[in-house]
């Protein structure tokens, strides 16, 4: 017998004429018991046709579309979600908006904004001002890969404080160096290397006094 599978093969040529063929023999079955059953074994052939389809979220509602598109609309049987129409499927997608990142700060990616509302949920204090800082280094480090230069620290600020809508605000310090968690890093570090070079330094006199022990016996 011979299928017209010109019209839908323009439209899922990823399935083949095989499954086409099959697709038409199951709507020509007399009853609808034995539409269900051929009905599901397409389905299973088709996620063998297509294994990728595996890794995508919700993959056996899409193999259930796709037979009824291959059917085009039109195929009486029991499907566990319910068959998409011709007018939703022409439905475009509704474009996503990201009005913050356009122009100058689409570089900065989405996990940028995202911390940015934890920053301004949290309570003034060393934990705050450390996020903006870590904030702030994130944004410099996204602008200079972006843009393939260096940036200086007040274009950050203003991009940080345009961006927050004003709730975060480092544009009264003239640099990164010069925040004050900044400098608390840097005065802990610093104490830590020092203490570490003062033990280093008795280290050797105390293997001194160890050697000298030993020619005393």
């Amino acid at each position: 017998m011979e299928y017209n599978t010109q019209k839908t093969q323009l439209h899922m040529p990823e399935y083949g004429r095989i499954i086409q063929q099959l697709v038409e023999r199951c709507k020509e079955l007399p009853t609808k018991e034995e539409r269900n059953e051929m009905a599901m074994a397409i389905i299973d052939f088709m996620g063998q046709r297509n294994p990728q389809l595996r890794d995508e979220e919700n993959y056996k509602h899409k193999l259930w579309d796709h037979l009824f598109i291959l059917a085009d609309y039109d195929l009486d049987v029991e499907s566990p979600y319910p068959f998409p129409t011709r007018e939703q499927l022409a439905e475009r997608p509704k474009k996503m908006e990201y009005p913050k990142l356009q122009g100058d700060f689409k570089f900065y990616g989405k996990s940028i904004l995202q911390l940015i509302e934890k920053a301004i949920e949290l309570e003034p204090g060393d934990e705050k001002e450390a996020l903006i800082e870590v904030i702030a280094n994130n944004m410099k480090k996204s602008y200079n890969v972006y843009n393939k230069e260096h940036v200086t620290d007040d274009v950050i600020f203003r991009h940080l404080k345009e961006l927050s809508e004003n709730r975060l605000d480092l544009t009264g310090i003239d640099s990164l160096e010069k925040s004050k968690i900044y400098y608390t890093n840097n005065n802990n570090r610093n104490n830590k290397n020092s203490s570490n070079n003062n033990n280093n330094k008795n280290q050797p006199n105390k293997r001194r006094h160890n050697n000298n022990h030993k020619n005393r016996k």
